[in-house]
């Protein structure tokens, strides 16, 4: 108990995070299961409190899509089932200064894009635009929010609106 309290001092943890924990300390298999039991029990084990909380931080600090989210708390031992039932909601849960974090996927893309730009114009060249787009999708944005983000972005930055494909992504179909 006082490994995983000591583990549990400095961020929340996932119950999978613990029990790693506890098996590196070498704990026999019964005080594992009693130990994480008493904590969830307390509710100092909680993984849909602990996938929440990591989306709230990544919503404030650093945002990405929610696809790259789900794969980071894939890695912290989240379970798949837990995953599943938060899909349909919103996963950062709402505070009170809710302004500060972006809400929506489109939100976020734009979060990100303005704290990659970092004050900056968005660029006029198509490949520094394209750059652009592959750094966003390789933050967990679809290809539809991350247009749509850069489209937002060259609209605030020209004043009379956008041009013709201001994201540098040409879009297939008829």
């Amino acid at each position: 108990m006082e490994i995983a309290v000591r583990f549990l001092g400095t961020r929340p943890r996932t119950r999978w995070e613990l029990e790693r924990r506890l098996r590196r300390a070498a704990a026999s298999d019964e005080v594992i299961t009693a130990t994480l039991d008493h904590l969830a029990a307390m509710g100092y084990v909680d993984d849909i409190a602990f996938a929440r909380w990591w989306a709230e931080l990544r919503d404030r600090h650093a945002p990405r899509g929610r696809r790259m989210v789900e794969a980071e708390l894939r890695q912290h031992g989240v379970p798949r089932d837990v995953l599943e039932s938060l899909r349909g909601e919103q996963l950062a849960e709402p505070v009170l200064d809710a302004e500060a974090i972006p809400a929506t996927e489109a939100e976020r893309a734009h979060a990100a894009l303005q704290r990659h730009l970092r004050g900056r114009e968005l660029p006029a060249d198509i490949k520094a635009r394209q750059r652009i787009g592959a750094f966003l999708i390789r933050r967990g944005f679809d290809p539809e929010t991350v247009r749509g983000a850069l489209r937002q972005a060259a609209d605030e930055s020209t004043p009379g609106g956008s041009t013709a494909d201001p994201d540098g992504f040409r879009d297939e179909g008829p």
